[in-house]
């Protein structure tokens, strides 16, 4: 059994599959099903919503749902130039993604909210960084300068990533997963020892000042979350050969979302640091 950096991926259940493209329908529904409902099933699902299997096709409609809605969400709040939404709707966030992760819910209004949420708080750290490089209100440039460009860069990674996972030309062993686990924890680190090194020294290690060394770490980390990507599609692949409810298909979503605002996050800062060389 593989595992995943992505927290809110931890618990799905897996099949026996190879490394198959991330479009291959299940066989065996019926019976994988039945034995995800009695060893793992999350909560807040009823009988009917147990008798159809997880496809490819719930996957990609919630997800689809759940980034449409948060790049709704954090385009009005640019051009609203209520920046200082950010701050209140990353700790909403925080609280729901919790919740949904220690619970293992797949609530669809939980996770729909987490997605506003954070499309919030995305678009108002893009019109403040937008806003802070050109020294104007920055309503239109955050759409159009390094927001737009961060978006384009997210879906550009994200589906280039799957393109990998489809055709295998990266398989997602054992091995990878605890090199990209890892890695992310090794990320992490270096972080957190940025963090409180710039209580004493300004810039701290130099991880996150803007020059070539936060260039490049960016550039690392982008490739760390490119990476996650690649698991979490295949922590989708085997929830659905093991014949996980539908209703899951809001559960994977999130998980999915949650490396995509984190990605999204890293080009952006990254788009900045270029900016201001």
């Amino acid at each position: 059994m593989r595992t995943s950096s992505n927290p809110a991926f931890r618990n799905l259940p897996t099949g026996r599959g190879g490394y198959a493209g991330f479009d291959d329908r299940i066989g065996g529904a019926a019976g994988g099903a039945a034995a995800y409902r009695q060893t793992n099933q999350p909560t807040g699902y009823d009988r009917a919503t147990t008798d159809r299997p997880l496809t490819v096709d719930d996957v990609v409609t919630k997800t689809a749902i759940t980034a449409g809605l948060a790049l709704v969400a954090g385009v009005l709040t640019v051009l609203s130039g209520a920046y200082w939404l950010a701050l209140p709707a990353f700790v909403v966030g925080l609280v729901i993604s919790l919740i949904v992760i220690f619970k293992q819910s797949s609530n669809p209004a939980l996770i729909i909210t987490y997605s506003i949420a954070e499309g919030i708080a995305l678009g108002g750290i893009t019109g403040w960084l937008e806003s802070a490089g050109t020294g104007t209100g920055g309503q239109l440039g955050g759409l159009a300068g390094i927001g737009f460009q961060a978006v384009i860069g997210t879906f550009g990674v994200f589906i280039g990533m799957l393109v990998v996972y489809k055709t295998g030309a990266i398989k997602v062993t054992p091995r990878l997963t605890k090199m990209v686990i890892g890695a992310m924890f090794g990320v992490i680190g270096l972080m957190l020892i940025n963090f409180v090194v710039s209580f004493f020294t300004t810039g701290g290690i130099g991880i996150r000042s803007g020059g070539p060394l936060a260039i490049l770490f960016s550039i690392v980390v982008i490739g760390i979350a490119a990476f996650t990507l690649l698991l979490d599609f295949d922590q989708a692949d085997q929830a659905i050969r093991a014949g996980a409810p539908a209703k899951m298909a809001w559960y994977i979503a999130f998980g999915m979302m949650t490396t995509l605002v984190w990605l999204y996050l890293e080009i952006l800062r990254l788009l900045s640091y270029l900016r201001q060389n």
